[in-house]
């Protein structure tokens, strides 16, 4: 109670007690009255005291209870405060975790795709290297004036085939440093442009392909060439790159048949796009499957899955896509991801 309050309650016991006193003053002077009526004015004199000490009872109750739930207040802002400070941290942690978990993705990805460059940049290599001995061959012949027609024609043939693989390897390895390059700065940059998305999924797709191939899988892309997206191409890279190393690393471990990934795009509407995402892995078990989202969660724990792969698809889908995403799935019948998102997305 505060002060105020206190000090009006002992106003008003002070006044009970005037009653009080002014009552045993009439008891008093009623002595004369017969006796029924003495009676009864005593009875009620009584009730009235009792009244009063149950009154004041209730007040010092009150007050004992006001000052417990003060101190639980007190204590509930504490741990309230303690609560949030947790929140934050976990936040933190958690954010930290998911900017890793990207870097980890980019820089599996590097290594892919160096690994596959390797091959198209060694064969015209050794192009360039037998054109290079061909050449001095051909010119010591020259210089000795010992040239015949069958020299000639065995230099042009192998001058052409040469220069034919040298030509075709070095588009190849532009083609995948393009696409490489394409996809890194767009996942790093994050930044909004009209893009295709017929172009950006086979990007993505051919810069993953040394994981692809080397596991002996394949993926099968059916997409309209005409829809262009005005959004985020790194944030739908990043899902689809997540998508294809969950299959990887869980839907396909183990699996004795070749694996194939289906990626589907359907346009229903001026305003909506379904792109549909299958794998004919080993699927997920039904006490997983409410789970696929949530944050750490993996059955890799300790073997190098962090749980975040999907929990990072859920937050870029719903977030920067302005979509939804949805997964269907039975052990042994493979997995299917669908995504609902507009052509263009929120700002």
């Amino acid at each position: 109670m505060t002060s105020e309050s206190k000090s009006k309650g002992f106003n008003l016991f002070e006044a009970e007690d005037q009653v009080l006193a002014r009552a045993k003053d009439l008891a008093a002077r009623v002595e004369q009255v017969p006796a029924g009526l003495q009676d009864d004015i005593l009875a009620l004199v009584e009730s009235y005291n009792l009244v009063l000490k149950e009154q004041r009872r209730l007040v010092r109750l009150s007050d004992r209870q006001q000052s417990q739930v003060a101190k639980l207040n007190k204590e509930l802002a504490t741990r309230t405060a303690q609560a949030e400070d947790a929140l934050a941290k976990l936040k933190a942690v958690q954010e930290s975790l998911v900017q890793a978990e990207k870097l980890a993705s980019l820089g599996a990805l590097v290594g892919g795709v160096a690994h596959e460059i390797n091959t198209p940049v060694g064969i015209a290599l050794s192009c360039a290297s037998h054109l290079s001995d061909t050449t001095r061959h051909l010119k010591t012949l020259y210089e000795a004036d010992d040239v015949g027609i069958e020299d000639f024609e065995a230099f042009l043939t192998q001058a052409t085939d040469a220069t034919t693989l040298v030509v075709d390897n070095c588009k190849r390895a532009a083609q995948l440093i393009g696409s490489f390059k394409q996809v890194a700065v767009d996942r790093v940059s994050a930044e909004r442009r009209l893009f295709n998305l017929e172009k950006t999924i086979d990007e993505t797709v051919t810069s993953l392909s040394p994981q692809i191939k080397g596991a002996g899988h394949r993926v099968e892309v059916r997409c309209p060439s005409d829809i262009m997206i005005d959004g985020y191409p790194g944030v739908l890279s990043q899902i689809l790159g997540n998508f294809i190393m969950n299959s990887l690393i869980h839907g396909f471990d183990g699996c004795a048949r070749q694996g194939v990934i289906a990626i589907k795009v359907d346009r229903v509407s001026l305003n909506s796009i379904i792109l549909t995402y299958d794998d004919n892995g080993k699927g997920i078990p039904d006490a997983n499957l409410s789970r696929v989202f949530d944050p750490f969660f993996t059955t890799k724990m300790g073997q190098g899955g962090s749980g975040l792969g999907l929990n990072i698809v859920y937050n870029l889908v719903t977030g920067p896509l302005g979509g939804t995403i949805a997964v269907t799935s039975a052990e042994d019948q493979g997995t299917q991801f669908k995504i609902s998102f507009p052509p263009v997305a929120p700002i």
